[in-house]
This record gives C-alpha cells, structure tokens and sequence, in this order.
C-alpha cells in the first residue's frame, strides 16, 4: 500500500467517540488508508507529503443532506437575488436594484416571509405594477412554497381571472374575485420551468460552480439535491449540468440526487444506472406528502389553533392511496424514499406506508434507509418509530426558529413540545441528518451547528437559552448528525461520514474546536481548508 499523503492535527475527532485528539490520517490516492498517532505514521510512511495544521479542528467534511442545487445556485448568482425585506415596500425597493444590474428580461428573488414584517400582511401584485409596468417580476418566499407575481408575469405565465389552479396549489383573489398575484403550493411549483427557462444552460453551469465554491467554502464535501415538486419535470434536477461540471473537473462536492417518485420510474433507474462515479449518484426517491405550518398547509391531525376554518387541518399535497401504492413500487425494487413530511399527521401516514412496505418486502438493501424530511410536529407516539423503522429523520436546525411565535400561534402549547425533538429521537435509536433546505435558509455550515447545539436562532441568538432547551444535542451529536447522519440519508455511511480506513478522504480543517469551545465561538469559527478526495477544493 502506498500512502500518499499525512495530514496530521493535534484535535481531531473522527465520529468514533465524542473527543478529539493528536491523530495522523494516512490517505491513499483517495481514500483513508488509516488513522492513527502521528510519529507512527510518520515512520511508517516516510515519503508521503504531510500537511500538519498544528492545533487546528480536524472532522469529516460536513454534509448538506438537503437543499435543492439548481434555485441555490441561481439566487447566489448574479442572476437572482435573495432577501427577507423589512416589508412589501422594502422588496419592491430591492427588486428596483435588481433590475438595475439585469436590464432586460425576468427579475427573480426569493427570501420573503410576510409573517417577519411590520405589518405583517401578504404583498400584492399591485406595488410591483407599480414599480414594473413593462417586466416580468417573481419573488419565491423564503419557504418555498409561494410566488408572488406582478400582473406582467401572470400575463406571460398565461394565468387570467379564469384560469383554475391545479389540485394541491391556488391562485390568491381578493374579495372582488381579482388575481392579487400570490401563488401557492402546486400551483407556484409548476410556474417555475417556464420563468427558469429565461436562463441558458451556461449561465446556470456557471451559476452552479459558484454555488460549489460556497460549499467548499463552508466545509461542505457532499450534499443531496433533492427534488423539488411532486409533479412530473418539476424536480429541478439537473443531472445534466452536474455531469457537465464532473467531465470539467469542477465537481468539488458530492452529489446524490433524489428525482420525485412517480408512477414511472424509469428516469430514476436511468439515472441511477448512469451516474456511478463517486461524485456523482442517484440514490433514490424524494416525494411530497404535505406543506408548511405557517401557511396552515401542513397537514395535521386536529385543526391549527388560529384555524381559519373548523376543518382547517392543511392537506396532503399527494392522495394518501397514491403515495402508497408508489412508496411499495419503490420498495418491491430495494429503492430508498424521501418523504417531505412537516405535520403531524403527514408522518405518521408515512410511517404506516414505510412500515407496510417493511412487512410486504422486508427491509432495504444494506446501507439503505428510508427518510422523512423536515419532522416539525410529532404525534408523541411516533417519535420512536422512526427508529424502530431504520428511517432517517433530515431535518434543517435552523428552521426551528424561522418564525418565532409561529408554532404556538399555529399549534397551541400541547403540541409544541413535541416539535423538532433532536435529542428525544437520538436517545430511541434514531439517525439525524442535518441539512439546510437550501435556498430556504443558506449553507452556512456553522449556522446550521449553531442552531442545533443551542436551538437559538443563528441571527437574533434567540430565544436565551434555547428553545425547548430540553431537546439541545451535544456537540459531539451535532458533527454526527452533520456528517455520518447525512451519509447514512445518502446510503453512504460505508463510505462517507467518518474518518476512518476505507472511507474517502473528505474532511474539514476549522480554526476553533466546535466540541469545547463556547456557544458564542460557534459562529466565529472558520473553514481553513475544505478537502475531497485527499485534494484541498478550498484553502
């Protein structure tokens, strides 16, 4: 065996334990070859190159087990914009600068949450006709699941006074029957192609190597891209232009590509049969099942609190039957599903189906898990059987403080403790993979560590002393989640995750230890070199 390269640290933690210590990881080509005390390995291969980074942090590169690549790309591109905005005012402003730098064609932002602003009131179409007379304008909201449109975009995406949103979506009126340009759910998802279309393949290729350097940027080695509507050609998933920067050389991350479940499954196979190199793979299913609590479209057992409606318990995004008989279709074949479930009553409907297909098929192939995505609200029941079902819960920390005073308004004090239970899953066995959801909140990679060690919001730091600090993980729990929890998501963990021999060389150098160092360090810790494949992608 031929090590080619040492890298050597007194603090490094390699996920066995919860401690970090003087290691020497010994790298092959591209994988870990061992990992053990330095002067050994020293000897042992003299001749290999050794980067020593003295007292520097040392763990297994982080992993964004869901964001969705092509909208990050674009909006941390100069070809769209992000903000949250202080009120509807304030993003017309935004846009106002926007255009300025793209003159002609679509003017696209995401980031607004009309529940954050003073006052806080859905916008219209009306100041972005304003301000936008002769453009197409459309602004996606920070959680993904709404656009907000002026009437010149309506009029080119062909949607009239008499035009019926397709099931699961709306089109918003005001009391006079009239459009206000707010778009919602299904609707909104099947609008994007035709408003992404304004962009050409080699923009987007260029948006997407930017987005790499942000991750490499941030320490992160792998992520999943998950689809991003149910309905068919919404995914969003350019395996194309991931193929083209993995033939350029400019992949410098992992990506796992989740296509929707549908009916036909025949492009995932497609994929997954033609994306092999370890860089680059399909390994399963992503799949809708509700929406978010903040819009009341989350689906839920007993209504909202602040119901609008008696019955006003949100709404399955896909028929319970359907979903089922997909879900049993995938696993008859041994192929993974990725469920979107944030209400209560979304995953314990998908734990049925998971555990049916389980007694019909048995479990999946060895490395292989089922996921649910987003886990907000919990029947108390279900809470262990997502272990007792092998199922990965990937959940996004900091989206437990997105909307401060939203989950007691919307559903009152006996659910509330039953929300993002981190530490209750844990303690049953269960695995956590940490992502981002991104464009719904950035990959800053220590926000995302941030939020889970102390369950405060990476802007504010609020609430003081966490919210339901009872469910606070430690730091040691936090990186696994973050790394071998996202590899598990993936079907990785054997490969990924960890640092250990046989695993590739993907790891993260940081300037502060994140097991012992103060909450408030957290945020000030930075990524010193960020390495793939025993390669620095970023110093």
């Amino acid at each position: 065996m031929a090590c080619t390269k040492l890298i050597t640290s007194t603090q490094v933690f390699t996920g066995a334990d919860d401690t970090s210590r003087p290691l020497t990881i010994a790298i092959e080509d591209d994988r870990i070859l061992e990992v053990g005390e330095p002067t050994t390995l020293r000897e042992a291969y003299p001749d290999a190159e050794e980067l020593d980074f003295g007292d520097a942090f040392i763990c297994a590169g982080f992993h964004d087990s869901h964001l969705h690549f092509f909208h990050s790309a674009v909006y941390s591109s100069p070809l769209a914009t992000t903000f949250l905005g202080e009120n509807e005012a304030d993003c017309v402003a935004r846009m106002q600068e926007l255009a300025r730098l793209r003159p002609e064609g679509w003017l696209l932002a995401q980031g607004w949450r009309e529940y954050r602003w003073d006052p806080p009131v859905l916008p219209s179409k009306h100041s972005l006709d304003a301000a936008f007379p002769d453009r197409p304008v459309a602004l996606y909201s920070g959680d993904a699941h709404t656009l907000w449109l002026n009437s010149y975009a309506l009029s080119e995406l062909g949607i009239t006074h008499d035009s019926v949103a397709p099931e699961g979506g709306s089109y918003d009126r005001d009391e006079a029957g009239e459009l206000t340009g707010i778009v919602r759910e299904a609707a909104a998802m099947e609008l994007m192609p035709t408003i992404m279309n304004a962009f050409s393949d080699d923009e987007i290729a260029a948006a997407y190597t930017g987005f790499f350097a942000r991750l490499a940027q941030n320490g992160i080695t792998s992520v999943c891209d998950m689809s991003l509507m149910a309905s068919p050609g919404l995914d969003f998933i350019r395996d194309d232009i991931h193929a083209r920067l993995l033939r350029e050389g400019k992949l410098t991350a992992r990506v796992h590509m989740f296509p929707t479940l549908l009916d036909d499954m025949s492009r995932f196979e497609t994929m997954r049969a033609t994306y092999t190199n370890p860089r680059l793979q399909t390994p399963g299913f992503k799949q809708f099942f509700d929406g978010v609590s903040s819009q009341h479209t989350a689906w839920v057992k007993e209504p909202y609190s602040n119901a609008t409606t008696p019955d006003d318990c949100g709404r399955p995004t896909v028929d319970p039957a359907i979903m089922r008989e997909r879900v049993l279709a995938a696993a008859r074949e041994g192929y993974p599903v990725r469920i979107h479930t944030i209400g209560d009553e979304a995953i314990h409907v998908a734990l049925d189906i998971f555990q049916e297909a389980q007694d019909a098929y048995g479990k999946l192939p060895d490395g292989e898990h089922n996921c649910l995505e987003h886990l907000e609200n919990f029947q108390p029941d279900d809470i262990a059987r997502v272990a007792q079902l092998d199922v990965v819960a990937a959940v996004q920390p900091p989206h437990m403080t997105l909307d401060p005073g939203g989950p007691e308004a919307d559903l009152g004090e006996d659910r509330v403790p039953f929300m993002w239970p981190f530490k209750t899953l844990l303690a049953d066995g269960a695995t956590l993979a940490f992502g981002t959801d991104s464009p719904v909140v950035d990959v800053n990679s220590m926000d995302v560590i941030y939020s889970a060690a102390t369950r405060q919001d990476p802007t504010t730091h609020l609430p003081k002393g966490g919210w339901l600090p009872p469910e606070r993980i430690s730091r040691a729990d936090t990186l696994r989640a973050y790394t071998i929890g996202s590899a598990a998501a993936a079907g990785r963990a054997s490969e990924l995750g960890t640092l250990e021999a046989g695993k590739f060389a993907d790891l993260v150098v940081l300037d502060t230890n994140l097991l012992t160092c103060a909450d408030e360090d957290i945020q000030r810790t930075s990524v010193l070199s960020t390495i793939v494949d025993g390669e620095v992608v970023y110093s």
